[in-house]
């Protein structure tokens, strides 16, 4: 599913004029993003939670010609799946 896709899912589940849908996402996306570079873990009760992951430097290697690399710090995230949403995929 594209963004597209959600948004105009969005639409048809809330009632929301499409234009309005992408808006909600777009905040949502953005409060999301905003929160997890300030370190913050983003906690969705019965769907999953974004966490911040600091990612050390290291060394590295180039799958396509073997060459060692140095890789610098950096911020990532992970998503871990709550119970609720678990259940709705494996149910």
């Amino acid at each position: 599913m594209t963004k597209a896709e959600l948004a105009e899912a969005m639409a048809e589940n809330s009632g929301l004029s499409k234009s309005q849908a992408k808006e909600a996402l777009d905040a949502f996306i953005a409060s999301v993003s905003m929160s997890l570079k300030a370190g913050k873990e983003v906690r969705l009760v019965g769907f999953g939670s974004f966490v911040p992951i600091q990612r050390p430097a290291g060394a590295a290697r180039n799958p396509r010609t073997g060459e060692a690399v140095k890789r610098k710090a950096s911020l990532t995230c992970r998503f871990r799946v709550g119970d609720t949403l678990k259940a709705a995929l494996n149910g």
